[in-house]
């Protein structure tokens, strides 16, 4: 009885942590270039059941594997391609395919698919609130000016046609390792300067969080709560009355 509450117990705390995934996707489903995350718990302790005779306990037969709860795993980020919409803003740009932008923060560089740049008191491409954003030799990219265009590479001109530089777009050999903060930004180790990578001027990445999948997963984590907290109130019954009445005449 006491393992059930173990179960239960564990269960709970897993789906309350699952529900903050669930809820950090919805929460950024407008945010340009969020990778949806998916939270995967694991078991505790796991044992093998086997089926053994009354009296002779030779040739056990092996059943199964038991565990005596559920404990924290791991988040897992989805970097599928989110829809590219155009946006018509000069300082938009979104990469098509693998990479990600890189920015100058005050933690250090870390990386991004959300391209929705402006331009800094210095003339500076920055993500607001973050940093600078880096041209491909690793250095901050001045632009002094928003009235420019772009080819399909992130090399940005001039108006007239004057070269400023070409956005910085870098892959990692595992994206599975980079982790992801709450605004979206990865940070990550070996990254290389990807070449030849589609990058479209005056568009935006949108979030590839799937919003009818994020919805069926919360129902399904919420109903599986409440049946865990119902269970752990039977429990507690069954256990007050073994307590207070085993052993009366």
């Amino acid at each position: 009885m006491f393992k059930g509450f173990y179960e239960l117990t564990s269960g709970m705390l897993s789906q309350g942590r699952r529900l903050d995934v669930i809820a950090n996707n919805m929460t950024n489903l407008a945010t340009a270039g969020y990778k949806s995350e998916r939270y995967q718990d694991s078991t505790f302790r796991q044992h093998m059941l086997y089926r053994v005779g009354n009296r002779d306990k030779s040739g056990p037969v092996e059943l199964g594997e038991v565990s005596y709860a559920l404990v924290p795993g791991q988040l897992y980020t989805d970097h599928g391609q989110g829809p590219i919409e155009d946006t018509g803003m000069p300082l938009d740009f979104a990469i098509e395919g693998a990479g990600f932008f890189a920015v100058e923060t005050a933690e250090g560089v870390a990386y991004t698919r959300r391209g929705s740049f402006s331009l800094d008191d210095e003339g500076y491409l920055c993500l607001p609130g973050e940093g600078r954003v880096l041209d491909i030799a690793g250095e901050p990219l001045l632009l002094g000016t928003d009235k420019l265009r772009a080819d399909g590479y992130g090399a940005v001109y001039t108006e007239a046609g004057g070269y400023l530089g070409q956005l910085g777009v870098y892959t990692f050999p595992d994206e599975a390792g980079m982790a992801q903060n709450d605004r979206g930004l990865f940070t990550g180790g070996g990254q290389a300067q990807a070449e030849a990578v589609p990058v479209h001027w005056q568009a935006q990445e949108r979030s590839n969080v799937d919003l009818l999948q994020q919805m069926m997963d919360l129902l399904s984590s919420q109903r599986a709560l409440q049946s865990a907290a119902q269970m752990s109130k039977m429990y507690d019954q069954l256990m007050t009355k073994a307590s207070t009445e085993l052993g009366r005449v």
